[in-house]
């Protein structure tokens, strides 16, 4: 028996636009809840979110029995980390503050066995085999590793067109928020210097035939994404989307 089929990495090589949302409560209960709202993916963040190794764990435990598809943001590109989230049991990982083509290679690499890369072997007591339920993991575990790269600095975008061209990559994200605040705009994702550059690394991805991703919960910056190219889409973050929920219903009766 092989590893379980990535869904993500298979529905993004196909050519499809999936819509997801951030999930940064670090807490199961809520992402079971977010499960069940239909979105196409749901990202458990380990970078600014305060999850650890077993709260993402947890939360990949109740969104794989949906029609959600799990992916989880790691804090960096370690391969120790990186490591111990996939025998966690993820199959999509998406690496943060990618800068140099070196650096991508090395973040690939980390999520493939030996041959192709250097992931440490030791899936048999993990729940990325089933708890060694999967005879054949280790020999089919690589092709079923949906790998999301972020870039979110002018390096980053220096060094696209070498990122692209490295065979592996799924999908290549564009972070605004940091892009901006690198670029001299810092808390102004808007700015139209940043927009600018933000839609020309999108045309340039989309052009290569691989996934390019975005997130913003404003309506006119997606669709100038989708406009561009962006498939892997995030629309939303579950923290703003409670609290925004909250303080409106707070203004309403209270009048503050």
């Amino acid at each position: 028996m092989p590893a379980p089929v990535n869904r993500l990495k298979h529905r993004l090589s196909a050519g499809e636009t999936l819509y997801g949302c951030w999930l940064g409560m670090a807490d199961p209960y809520a992402a079971e809840m977010a499960a069940t709202c239909g979105f196409d993916w749901l990202l458990i963040d380990g970078e600014h979110a305060p999850n650890d190794l077993r709260s993402t764990m947890a939360q990949l435990a109740v969104i794989e029995p949906s029609p959600s598809l799990p992916v989880v943001r790691l804090r960096d590109d370690d391969p120790a980390r990186i490591k111990q989230a996939l025998d966690a049991g993820a199959q999509s990982l998406l690496i943060p503050m990618i800068e140099s083509a070196e650096q991508a290679r090395r973040a690939l690499a980390a999520t493939r066995y030996p041959p192709q890369g250097i992931r440490g072997v030791g899936a048999s007591l993990a729940r990325a085999s089933r708890f060694s339920a999967v005879p054949d993991y280790l020999t089919t575990a690589n092709e079923q590793v949906c790998l999301l790269l972020q870039i979110e600095s002018r390096a980053g975008l220096a060094a696209l067109d070498e990122i692209l061209a490295i065979p592996g990559i799924d999908c290549v994200f564009i972070g605004p928020a940091d892009l901006a605040a690198d670029m001299g705009h810092l808390g102004n994702a808007a700015h139209p210097e940043v927009r600018a550059a933000v839609l020309d690394a999108i045309r340039r991805i989309a052009a290569t035939g691989k996934a390019a991703g975005v997130l913003s919960t404003e309506d006119d910056v997606l669709a100038d994404c989708l406009t561009a190219g962006a498939r892997f889409v995030g629309v939303g973050i579950d923290v703003l989307a409670y609290v925004d929920a909250l303080r409106a219903r707070a203004r309403q009766f209270l009048g503050r």
